[in-house]
């Protein structure tokens, strides 16, 4: 009879340990779903590949702020500190389900002289990065959800979601899945950019707005050519906006230029 009573309870805590990690496993389905952001764990393996655009450097500082993930809710705020600071960025834009309402605030970034530049449409890595094909389908439905609030014909530029060297994207499609976008980015007549320094407002834990700030200017030091890495959405990045006026302050004290990220169109 003991030993009838032990297995029952192993058999019990194994199903109750599977329940767990079902519920577990829907509820981020769910929440993946519901607000496709960058994750730092997308990020860590990928590297400043767009470097041989810089190579030659002249000593000027330039530094290029760049946004993934929005519009959203969080974007006015971003677009006000950059008016009042008076200067350029660059918003690497999606248009999934959570923010296809903040949208129009593409239009009022452009008419205040900020870069508008493709993500994802979708941003669910299960979806773009099956084949290429699904790839190119995503960035097209993107061109045509924006489409009417920027002139398509200045949106060239790209940010692969992860970066173009993330291995996440291969458990959906191949390992030289990331290899072949981008060759073909460049023959549909694309530019692509990573970044060098993260603000790492991605990770988990919600960072402050203070640890938003340090982690730029740490990654930013020694640096004459800097890509900033933020994102722009509503619940997890409002810190980011809140960190943003003295990010800029630190970079104008330290003698940057602001740069759009079609300004590397002159040194390809």
């Amino acid at each position: 009879m003991g030993s009838s009573l032990k297995r029952k309870r192993r058999l019990w805590v194994l199903v109750w340990c599977a329940c767990c990690a079902g519920a577990a496993s829907a509820m981020l389905w769910a929440v993946q779903r519901a607000q496709p952001v960058c994750r730092q764990s997308d990020l860590e393996a990928t590297t400043f590949v767009s470097a041989q655009a810089l190579a030659e450097e002249d000593g000027e500082k330039r530094v290029f702020l760049t946004f993934d993930d929005g519009p959203s809710s969080t974007t006015e705020t971003v677009l006000d500190t950059l008016k009042e600071k008076g200067v350029p960025a660059t918003f690497f834009v999606v248009s999934a389900d959570n923010n296809k309402d903040h949208l129009p605030l593409i239009k009022r970034a452009v008419e205040e002289g900020h870069q508008i530049a493709l993500h994802s449409c979708t941003h669910s890595y299960k979806t773009i990065y099956a084949s290429t094909t699904a790839f190119w389908a995503d960035i097209k439905e993107l061109r045509q959800q924006i489409a009417p609030y920027v002139d398509l014909e200045t949106v060239h530029w790209i940010r692969f979601p992860g970066g173009s060297t993330n291995t996440v994207s291969h458990k959906y499609g191949g390992s030289s899945i990331m290899k072949n976008l981008v060759a073909q980015a460049g023959e549909k007549g694309y530019r692509y950019v990573d970044w060098n320094v993260c603000a790492e407002d991605a990770a988990g834990g919600h960072p402050r707005a203070g640890d938003v700030y340090r982690n730029v200017v740490k990654g930013a030091e020694g640096k004459n050519v800097c890509v900033v890495l933020m994102h722009d959405t509503k619940a997890t990045r409002k810190t980011t906006a809140e960190a943003l006026p003295d990010i800029i302050d630190w970079f104008k004290e330290q003698g940057y230029r602001f740069c759009r990220i079609d300004e590397l169109d002159r040194q390809i």
